[in-house]
């Protein structure tokens, strides 16, 4: 109870600060909305913590929001299922090892250049150059060939049968296409020339840290977007981008790709209160979670006993109910059940505080009188959490873990540090453990259970438990499995591994939250958390 209301409280005086803002600056809010009034109709500007850096679509350090509206693929990932992008359609060989894609005819880039089939075939070639940096990719492992076999048709030959195939050819990156006149000596993975996609807006003007403007693609294929010009502006994220949004300097922000938000749920609420602002949620799109380092030495996270004892530990409704005002609902599996193949029957673990004390009493880690942390033949449970500096809330959730943490005799020291940097940990294993989330919805499971293996992403968090070995097995064979029935079994059998042995630690099940001006139509959501369809916006 005492722990649940001063997290109430951290978060309480949080949305109280921006409101005391607020009420002190009601001229400044008419102001901001008498700007919101007169801003243009056909253009939007989007506040993002982060730079949109380099927009090279075979590499990974691009703004996914960005490159989304720039680049294109050939399939895109639907409610429904998959369906025509910048392939009209497509043949299935009856061995489902090989892909014929039958081109949209008339698409260019922005730069003029025909796409077609040799364009196709000379992005794929480019991707494939690079392997080792995109094997989280299972599909990048396995294409043997890529044939233009016309100017409009193009053979993708597999090594196998590899039932996610289309759903990874739809994502954001790496299987987009950008103008081979970008090419740096015939290829991408050592940089690009320009950024020339087929999407429906263009990058016209980047000044790195400070802005990028994005003007529509009157040519494109699907039709001028009704919004003409879109600005990506850089601004830390809280109270600086709710100001700025009062102020009518910015009027759209949504969840990033590392899916942080940039202002709290109070500002959120007292900016659609002013009358000037909707808020816009999508469904839930992915696990916010812990990830454990079982393979470190020296990690007492790398015993299951002290992972479970984490997971028991965590007071979840407390979380979702403090830090996200219900926005989003606890988690207590890897996959929210919206996910395909997540309907698994699992043990729940309950936030139980003596549960999590007898765990590590059981396994060992034994608490002195009058000692604050628990030992184990002389060493500390003490374990070094990492943080998206970024992210207000994974930073608010980190600390009030460390307080119950401290009242089961387990030392968590918190560590705030650049998403990429966490990232360089997570493919290093230069962690205990690590705040991270599920791939999301277009995703899942395929990507993030392949990344279970794979070693700039998850191995680290897989490879010390015991089964890991038949972990993946488990994971190749569902991954060519031809079979319905086998695919939803091999599935089970892999998420209850993990969910045993408390890997992956869940939080919440996280959404993508768009705050954009009141007038404003056609908001909706794709079937990823890194992208928004700008080009159905407009006034």
């Amino acid at each position: 109870m005492t722990l649940t209301l001063s997290l109430t409280l951290i978060a309480g005086c949080s949305a109280g600060e921006n409101a005391g803002s607020g009420n002190n600056a009601s001229a400044g809010n008419n102001a901001g909305a008498g700007e919101a009034s007169a801003r243009s109709k056909t253009s939007l500007t989007y506040a993002s913590a982060k730079d949109i850096n380099d927009m090279n679509p075979h590499l990974y350090t691009g703004s996914m929001p960005a490159q989304g509206i720039v680049y294109e693929s050939l399939v895109e990932n639907t409610k429904e299922g998959i369906k025509p992008l910048l392939a009209e359609s497509w043949d299935i060989s009856a061995d489902g090892k090989t892909y014929t894609f039958h081109l949209r005819q008339g698409v260019t880039f922005h730069d003029g250049e025909p796409f077609n089939a040799e364009a196709v075939k000379a992005n794929f070639e480019a991707v494939l150059a690079n392997g080792e940096k995109h094997a989280w990719i299972k599909l990048s492992t396995k294409i043997a060939s890529v044939e233009a076999k016309d100017e409009y048709t193009v053979v993708l030959t597999l090594t196998d049968t590899y039932y996610p195939a289309l759903v990874e050819l739809s994502m954001t990156r790496p299987f987009v296409f950008i103008s081979p006149k970008d090419f740096k000596e015939g290829g991408t993975k050592d940089g690009v020339n320009g950024f020339h996609g087929t999407g429906p807006y263009k990058l016209t003007k980047h000044e790195p840290e400070q802005h990028a403007v994005f003007e529509a693609n009157e040519s494109y294929w699907g039709g001028a977007p009704t919004i003409k010009t879109i600005t990506s502006k850089v601004l830390p994220a809280g109270e600086t981008t709710f100001l700025a949004l009062q102020k009518g300097e910015v009027d759209f922000v949504f969840t990033d790709d590392r899916g942080a938000d940039s202002i709290d749920i109070g500002a959120m609420n007292q900016l659609v209160e002013s009358g000037d602002y909707q808020l816009v949620r999508s469904e839930p799109m992915n696990t916010k979670m812990i990830v454990a380092n079982t393979s470190k030495e020296g990690n007492p996270a790398a015993e299951t006993a002290v992972r479970e004892a984490i997971w028991h530990a965590i007071d979840r409704e407390a979380i979702s109910e403090a830090i996200f005002a219900g926005t989003e609902k606890p988690a207590d599996r890897l996959f929210s059940e919206n996910v395909n193949y997540a309907d698994v029957e699992l043990s729940k673990r309950e936030y139980d505080l003596e549960r999590a004390k007898t765990l590590l009493d059981e396994a060992g880690w034994t608490l002195g009188a009058g000692d604050p942390v628990r030992k184990k033949n002389g060493a500390e449970l003490a374990m070094k959490l990492y943080y998206d500096s970024n992210s207000s809330s994974q930073k608010t959730q980190a600390e009030f873990i460390q307080s119950t943490l401290s009242e089961l005799g387990a030392k968590l020291e918190l560590i705030g540090e650049e998403s990429s940097s966490i990232a360089s940990r997570r493919a290093s294993g230069d962690y205990d453990l690590l705040f991270n989330q599920t791939w999301g919805l277009a995703y899942d499971p395929q990507s993030t259970i392949t990344a279970f293996t794979t070693a700039s992403s998850y191995l680290h968090a897989t490879s010390g438990i015991e089964q890991a070995e038949e972990l993946y097995q488990k994971i190749d064979e569902v991954m060519v499995s031809t079979d319905g029935e086998a695919r939803k079994a091999l599935y089970a059998d892999i998420m209850r591994i993990v969910h045993d042995e408390a890997v992956f630690i869940p939080l919440t099940n996280g959404s993508v939250t768009v705050v954009a001006p009141a007038e404003l139509k056609g908001i909706a959501f794709k079937q990823t958390q890194f992208e928004l369809p700008f080009e159905r916006m407009g006034y």
